[in-house]
């Protein structure tokens, strides 16, 4: 249960919109919560389309979520490097890290699992065996999978000091006119939708990005970014607040500037850090892929 007062900017909103944000959940779920009772305004129930009032006090009260096994699935998987204690995978565009609501399989854990025959670190627990790190679902490339308990921490280790190197790709939108450039700005879920993290002094953690431009395009700019820190959705944050959002990105994008992508025109292409078992300093890079290539030649 959870009780939400709402303030001024929240006047007119409509209860389901009010919900969904509050609860970080789809619009169509709560609609389902309001027509099922679980949510009250002023300890009454009403309407979803009813228009909240300032100082309204809502009470919502979700079903305990449905448990979720990573369960092992043959999925073809690109592994760039692999050893005794961990590997480097080249994921593809569209695939999720690891299960969640709505996306309980089909993801890279579950085909991870079938590949090293559950022979992953126990960290994260069930549903993120082996995960040090993420990228987005319809981000591709490199990330770095811990197989022991121990390569897991020696690698969390080295993020939480910033010791990694991860350099991406990405098409962004406009004419950026620094060939170089550090974008320092603070990073936080947003206040005015909890499904989207923005530049924020609330609630924040500090963001480093630093960008290259390798080619001006025709309404377009190709750029090398690299990671200082690793904050959700930071690229894509940061370049949208600098006003050149990444191309074809569907939260924070805009959708005249696809380029026929099905997600942002986004690539993790080189990551390098210190084998937390060896001590060898390992280095891989992929290739740009198909849709990347396909973005550069619509432009």
């Amino acid at each position: 249960m959870a009780l939400f007062t709402a303030d001024t900017k929240d006047i007119g909103t409509r209860l389901d919109v009010f919900v969904s944000a509050a609860e970080d959940v789809s619009r169509s779920a709560a609609q389902e919560l309001i027509l099922n009772g679980s949510v009250t305004v002023n300890g009454k129930a009403s309407t979803k389309n009813y228009k909240i009032r300032s100082g309204d006090v809502v009470e919502a009260t979700l079903p305990p979520p449905e448990p979720i096994e990573a369960l092992p699935q043959n999925i073809p998987v690109d592994i760039v490097y692999e050893d005794d204690h961990l590997l480097v995978v080249n994921k593809p565009q569209g695939m999720v890290v690891h299960p969640a609501p709505g996306n309980p399989d089909g993801t890279l854990v579950n085909a991870l699992l079938y590949h090293c025959a559950g022979r992953l670190s126990s960290i994260n627990g069930k549903i993120r065996p082996g995960i040090v790190h993420r990228i987005d679902k319809d981000t591709a490339g490199l990330l770095i999978v811990a197989k022991t308990d121990a390569a897991h921490t020696g690698l969390a280790e080295q993020i939480a000091v910033h010791s990694f190197t991860r350099r991406y790709r990405a098409i962004v939108v406009g004419n950026i006119r620094e060939d170089t450039g550090t974008i320092n700005k603070p990073i936080g879920r947003s206040v005015n939708d909890r499904k989207k993290f923005a530049v924020t002094e609330v609630n924040s953690k500090p963001a480093v990005t630093h960008y290259r431009v390798i080619e001006r395009l025709a309404g377009y700019t190709h750029l090398e970014l690299t990671l200082e820190t690793g904050r959700t959705h930071q690229i894509r944050v940061h370049m949208a607040y600098m006003g050149h959002p990444v191309a074809g990105d569907p939260v924070y994008g805009n959708p005249k500037h696809t380029l026929g992508l099905r997600g942002q025109c986004l690539f993790a292409e080189y990551i390098s850090f210190t084998h937390p078992v060896t001590g060898e300093i390992m280095s891989f890079g992929a290739e740009l892929p198909d849709f990347f290539k396909d973005a550069m030649r619509r432009i």
